[in-house]
């Protein structure tokens, strides 16, 4: 990030308006990306909204035990993070997954959202946990021509590794179809980058399949 910010024309106001002007940009873009989770709306939302959501839409839920003993197993792998790859059935996919890993012990996954959505929308899931691609980060594959916004999301997909957040990358968006959604290629390449450039030594992949009998 710094290196594609001191390559930029500073402009009139010396290097430290120069310095200013790009750390309030950078957290723009950060911000942008993500948001502080709230544990307040967590628990509302795996406590009580979920539950009853759930009841109101399914029958039953089913969870296959020797897959979950496996998911499991993975998380307690030392020092390697885990990345969950998941098919798009419907918009009900992201919480669903996320109550059954955070139910499970794993964790608060942070998991991508392709879609648009409205402002107050975003900002909800942004503090339960859902993450976006910046205004302005290339949404195909091997565009080096990216400039900061291209910066921040490496290294915050680097940090999210590092710090063994678990991740959710759905592969298409909803209808699901056959062909890999443009925002996925985008989050697959920064886990890419990530092992590339050593920031994790390693990543465990998980795939992971969602069925309805019918689709909400």
């Amino acid at each position: 990030v710094q290196d594609v910010a001191s390559g930029r024309d500073p402009g009139s106001g010396g290097d430290e308006g120069f310095r200013r002007r790009w750390k309030e940009e950078i957290c723009r873009i950060l911000a942008e990306i993500q948001a502080p989770l709230s544990p307040l709306l967590l628990r509302w939302l795996c406590h009580w909204m979920l539950p009853k959501l759930l009841t109101r839409l399914f029958l039953s839920v089913q969870l296959h035990r020797g897959q979950l003993e496996m998911v499991l197993r993975a998380a307690r792998t030392p020092e390697v993070p885990l990345v969950f790859l998941c098919s798009h059935q419907s918009q009900v996919d992201g919480p669903l997954l996320s109550f059954v890993l955070l139910s499970q012990g794993i964790g608060v996954p942070r998991v991508t959202v392709g879609a648009w959505t409205s402002p107050r929308l975003r900002s909800l899931l942004q503090r339960l946990g859902g993450i976006f691609l910046p205004s302005g980060a290339a949404q195909t594959w091997g565009d080096r021509d990216e400039g900061l916004p291209g910066a921040v999301l490496d290294a915050y997909m680097q940090e999210v590794l590092q710090s063994r957040q678990p991740l959710v990358l759905f592969l298409e968006e909803p209808p699901a179809s056959l062909r890999l959604a443009d925002p996925s290629r985008c989050w697959l390449l920064r886990v890419l980058r990530a092992l590339r450039d050593e920031a994790v030594p390693d990543v465990l992949i998980v795939p992971v399949g969602i069925a309805y009998d019918v689709a909400p």
